[in-house]
């Protein structure tokens, strides 16, 4: 062979070795991110997903690609958004902020895995045949946030004596909602309560929801376990300082914006053990293989500053009891 013959030659086969090679190599995993609420008012979540796959060896925009789909607020939207994803073939996806989100991924694709993230009930919801073994496509992490709602208004009372009214603020579009607002009633029964349900599904409706609350002569408000409630909690703590009504937010960071208590598990942990298991996903184990992640330790964190500026004493057994004191 001539050695121009051969030059060519090689340079021939110089030219299709990357192609070959990249064609040979992994594609990048997709995490399809869906949540029902908005971008800003989970940026904590996000932060903490993040680093959880980092620990386990996924690095966003480096070895893993996270493809972000916020319904902000509105849950009609989750269907389409959660078809977009299985549209874009994402290797995992992941369900935050109610059953809502992990509903419409499943309904979209029974082969894609499913980690939610969730306070509602997946059993009940059908995402799971069982806690311990879920089979099918979807597991995940559930801290049965809506559940809490009795214990969060003996909590409340306990803080505040005196009330014989509670305001339930409830977004009506919520899976759990109708619970919810069953087991509150019952347990305002049980402490000789009147609950007063108010309904919002804007901003507009929390802002006229909150003027109501004297009118009804309610001394204090319970916020129901609803991802897009969470995501307005810096305009409820505004509105809950300018009318002087004590707030029982269903997360920790209603407390954080300025609102008076919270009775919770770590959504920021939830975000963080969902993120190990897309990681396991991801690294070749099957969801159906992964029991639902359940919560092992519950948070009651109290506002000092809020509580003062309220003229709420806060009962030193109840103080002992907090696992944070925000000051």
């Amino acid at each position: 062979m001539r050695r121009r013959e051969f030059v060519s030659l090689l340079g021939a086969a110089a030219a299709t070795w990357p192609l070959a090679a990249r064609a040979q190599s992994p594609a990048t995993p997709v995490v399809g991110f869906l949540h029902s609420a908005s971008a800003s008012a989970n940026a904590y979540a996000v932060a903490e997903f993040r680093r959880g796959l980092k620990e386990q060896g996924f690095i966003e925009d480096q070895n893993v690609r996270i493809e972000y789909r916020w319904a902000e607020g509105r849950y009609d939207r989750l269907p389409a958004l959660a078809a977009d994803l299985t549209d874009h073939h994402a290797t995992v996806i992941v369900a935050g902020g109610g059953n809502a989100p992990a509903v419409a991924a499943k309904t979209s694709t029974s082969s894609i895995p499913i980690v939610f993230i969730s306070g509602d009930d997946p059993v009940e919801a059908g995402l799971v045949a069982s806690l311990n073994r879920p089979g099918g496509n979807v597991t995940g992490v559930t801290f049965f946030n809506s559940a809490l709602v009795g214990k969060r208004l003996e909590l409340l009372h306990e803080l505040l004596p005196a009330a014989t009214a509670i305001a339930f603020l409830v977004n009506p579009h919520s899976l759990q909602a109708e619970q919810e607002t069953k087991d509150a009633q019952t347990a305002a029964r049980a402490l000789g309560q009147e609950l007063h349900v108010l309904s919002a599904t804007s901003a507009a409706d929390i802002d006229s929801n909150f003027a109501k609350v004297h009118e009804l002569q309610s001394q204090a408000m319970l916020m129901a376990a609803d991802p897009f409630l969470g995501s307005r909690r810096d305009q409820v703590a505004g509105l809950a300082a300018r009318y002087a009504i004590p707030v029982m937010g269903s997360t920790r960071e209603y407390v954080a914006s300025g609102c008076l208590v919270s009775y919770t598990t770590s959504i920021r942990d939830a975000y963080h053990q969902a993120a190990v298991y897309v990681a396991r996903i991801l690294k070749g184990e099957k969801p159906a293989d992964l029991p639902v992640i359940q919560p092992t330790r519950f948070e009651l964190v109290i506002n000092a500053k809020t509580a003062k500026a309220l003229g709420v004493t806060v009962p030193p057994t109840l103080l002992l009891r907090a696992d944070e004191v925000i000051e």
